[in-house]
């Protein structure tokens, strides 16, 4: 059998906490179980591995440049004085070839590091050290390199693609018309691409996969490419072992997690709280939601000062490495997730929602804690979560978002918040899946 020397192009590789890099780091492990030899390029963003060649470049333009200098400066020497210093005059001295770049051609920031990458990943194939090539992400940098890649050597190229390329407007619109935002243009341009020249291509949800086959029918069909997909699972949370037992306080803790914005705002659960407490006042000096991962948005913001909840709502950041215990951010944010009574997990209001599951549901689904999934149009994500015994709502019914809300308090008065059900879906299934699928494609040549 031929050697499975695997290019992985991965831009965020080992960036701490990013849901990108998690996605394939979480893979490696399995892949090298599974005898495969990988090379990995990707940005400097990330802590080199050292159990296997893993090279970092610096993208070639402007904007990826400042923005990979910034986590680069971080990892090497925290967000203190320096990184101020330097990543500002860095950021100056950048500041008018950022404004060409954008003006020329619009893209999203990190597209040149497919330079770099295609460059070298082409001087590691012709000397015969790779026979196959791994394009995932996150920045849609990779698929470009693997594109190119692709095209110039003709090895086999499989693509995973975590976000959709093409944001559709609404149910009733599948995406064939060109956008008029360039980075948008380039990224349904590139779909195309992928759906025609790699040899297997994957997404996370049933409604990308839909979608995509409808704008690309050569999918499983005519074209060389065969679209599938694949749960992305995720490994214990900061290696996480056992679940620890819930004990009830005095107080009914929710906890969200990652990345907040006006689709996808804690607002709508503070709103859900005014009748709450309308119909039981002392739930008042009990309830506190926690915010772990980023700023708060503004349409929270706003509420907590109509309202007067800033008692309520409790914005901790972003939890990244402690120097002092040497906890990574994974470990940091583990401990918090089990501190929690309720997880919320917030989907969005976005037409995109219907080809999107949160990277953090895989997440919470091993901490053994409840959920609380308020979603959009997504029928997967939902029988995920009810198999599981998720309090679930769907965004925008302000009603139902209440009742549920109550629910859960008077649950948790009673001590009898929902048990989860289920196991959690780990990361070892979708790479068996994934080698399964390339086997039957190559006929055991990968």
């Amino acid at each position: 059998m031929q050697k499975k020397n695997w290019l992985i192009l991965s831009h965020g590789f080992n960036m701490d906490g990013r849901a990108a890099s998690q996605t394939i780091t979480d893979k490696i492990p399995y892949l090298l179980d599974a005898g495969i030899e990988p090379h990995v390029f990707s940005a400097i963003t990330g802590i080199k591995d050292a159990r296997f060649s893993h090279q970092q470049f610096l993208a070639w333009g402007p904007a990826a440049f400042r923005f990979d200098f910034r986590h680069w400066v971080a990892n090497q020497y925290g967000r203190g004085i320096f990184y101020k210093i330097s990543t500002g005059l860095v950021s100056l001295l950048l500041a008018p070839f950022i404004a060409l770049e954008k003006f020329f051609l619009g893209y999203s920031s990190q597209w040149s590091w497919a330079m770099p990458a295609y460059v070298h990943g082409l001087k590691l194939i012709e000397s015969g050290k790779i026979n196959f090539i791994y394009s995932t992400g996150g920045a849609w940098s990779a698929h470009l390199a693997g594109l190119w890649l692709k095209k110039k050597t003709g090895l086999p190229w499989i693509a995973e693609i975590h976000d959709p390329l093409v944001i559709r407007r609404n149910p009733n619109d599948p995406g064939f018309d060109k956008p008029k935002n360039r980075d948008a243009q380039f990224r349904h341009y590139l779909e195309k691409k992928i759906c025609k020249y790699a040899d297997l291509v994957w997404w996370f949800t049933d409604g990308a996969l839909h979608f995509a086959k409808v704008r690309n029918p050569n999918l499983n069909t005519s074209g060389n490419a065969q679209g599938f997909v694949v749960l992305p699972g995720a490994e214990p949370p900061g290696g996480l072992t056992t679940t620890q037992s819930h004990q009830y306080k005095d107080k009914l803790n929710f906890c969200h997690f990652g990345s907040l914005a006006s689709d996808r705002s804690l607002s709508i659960i503070l709103k859900a709280l005014l009748p709450l407490l309308s119909k039981y006042p002392e739930a008042r000096d009990c309830i506190r939601v926690h915010a772990y991962g980023a700023p708060l948005d503004s349409l929270s913001v706003a509420a907590i000062q109509k309202w007067g909840f800033e008692d309520i709502l409790l914005a901790h950041g972003r939890l990244e490495k402690d120097p002092q215990t040497g906890k990574s951010g994974r470990e940091r944010v583990v401990e918090k997730m089990q501190s929690a009574d309720v997880l919320i997990l917030l989907h969005g209001n976005d037409e995109w929602c219907a080809e999107y599951i949160p990277s953090k549901f895989y997440e919470y689904l091993w901490t053994g804690r409840p959920i609380w999934g308020i979603t959009h149009r997504n029928p997967q994500l939902d029988a995920m979560l009810l198999e599981r015994g998720a309090y679930l709502s769907n965004e925008g019914d302000e009603e139902g978002i209440s009742m549920a809300l109550e629910r859960i308090w008077l649950d948790w008065q009673g001590k009898k918040l929902t048990e989860p059900r289920g196991d959690p879906i780990g990361v070892d299934q979708a790479v068996h899946q994934i080698l399964a699928v390339i086997t039957s494609k190559f006929e055991g040549v990968h």
